[in-house]
């Protein structure tokens, strides 16, 4: 029976981003019988690139990624969550998140989102083919020119490799506006992921997350993808025809698995809902330990809560990944978040296609990214 209120949301297309809010909706009904919440999704290149002011206008709910945020705030379109929820209640999601999560919603002043789901880039690999996890990417080297390693290079993952290898080597990209990347590091950088580039099948270029994975799932042809976001349904049998087991990225730096580009999901409210205070308990009730280490998790979800990450109950299942990409999440580097920012991951993406592919090389590529970043800030 359709509750008296009726709210929309709107997730991305996977079943880690749809699955857990429709069970979670289903759930959250049993508590508030006159509510009734539909979730609508998009695909994860929709996810990764609509303007958030576009779906507040329509939505009651949304799930966003940080670098969002700057754009978000500008354009005045979603509700703080702070105006409404509990400080005590906020304070403790804060000290149970995992890693950056929770603060990457944060920005001048308030909190825009709520952490349901914490991902990282960290390293994937086939279990039945190669029984140890890499450290060293030099290691990754080998493997490729083996022809064992997939790698996806679609837009905006290429920069997103980037970032992390950066700030793996202690020189992570700016983010605020006059700072300089370090030429040394980033030509070092650009110079490894060529090496890479070369040698895995051009059809990465072509692969996002899921894509490479999949890919690493479904032959026998790969047993490594070295820099790919978590994602912890990959992690079950069943899931695919073979289980992907996860682990900390491997390293180009000499500090282990640090600086690895924080992804996941927040939950926000549309600054238009007529229901700003049962969507506030929602995204509350969604963010909480207990649901996240619960019907959250057991729906295909990926936790942000850091109570579920350390729970046996949780890793079992899907081969102990929290606990082995734990350290990577907890040493994420976190991205630019200003109103600027979502174009030049655009570009910036492009800018190092073309120097992977050969059509400009190194110099002029860090040129053009130092160019492009300042002039985000001016768009």
């Amino acid at each position: 029976m359709i509750g008296q209120i009726q709210l929309r949301g709107m997730t991305w297309s996977d079943p880690r981003g749809y699955d857990p809010l429709v069970a979670a909706s289903t759930s959250f009904r049993e508590l508030y019988p006159d509510v009734d919440i539909v979730w609508d999704k998009r695909s994860l290149q929709g996810f990764e690139s609509t303007p958030v002011e576009e779906l507040a206008s329509i939505y009651d709910l949304i799930i966003i990624d940080h670098p969002h945020v700057g754009a978000v705030v500008e354009k005045n379109c979603l509700l703080p969550i702070d105006r409404l929820a509990p400080e005590d209640t906020l304070a403790q999601l804060f000290a149970e998140t995992v890693g950056k999560s929770y603060p990457s919603y944060f920005y001048k002043g308030h909190q825009w989102a709520l952490p349901v789901d914490a991902a990282c880039q960290v390293q994937a690999l086939r279990p039945d083919l190669l029984t140890e996890p890499v450290t060293r990417f030099n290691d990754v080297i080998a493997q490729a020119k083996n022809g064992r390693v997939v790698w996806p290079l679609r837009s905006p993952h290429v920069l997103m490799s980037f970032f992390t290898l950066l700030a793996n080597q202690g020189a992570p990209f700016p983010v605020t506006q006059q700072s300089q990347i370090d030429f040394n590091a980033a030509r070092n950088v650009i110079s490894t992921m060529q090496t890479l580039a070369a040698l895995v099948d051009p059809a990465c270029f072509d692969m996002d997350p899921i894509a490479a994975l999949d890919a690493l799932a479904e032959g026998d042809q790969f047993a490594l993808c070295p820099l790919v976001y978590l994602y912890a349904p990959y992690g079950r049998i069943g899931y695919r025809p073979h289980r992907i087991a996860f682990h900390d990225m491997p390293s180009l730096g000499t500090s282990g698995p640090f600086g690895s580009a924080l992804g996941g999901t927040g939950i926000a409210v549309s600054s238009e809902t007529k229901h700003p205070e049962i969507c506030t308990k929602f995204a509350l009730w969604v963010a909480s330990a207990n649901i996240q280490r619960g019907l959250y998790s057991e729906n295909n979800g990926q936790p942000a809560n850091a109570v579920a990450w350390s729970d046996p109950l949780v890793n079992a299942p899907v081969g102990e990944l929290y606990n082995n990409t734990r350290m990577t999440h907890e040493a994420a580097w976190l991205r630019p978040r200003h109103a600027g920012y979502m174009a030049f991951q655009e570009e910036g993406s492009q800018v190092l296609l073309d120097a992977l592919t050969g059509k400009t090389g190194p110099d002029a590529a860090i040129s053009a990214l130092q160019q492009r970043f300042e002039e985000s800030f001016c768009a």
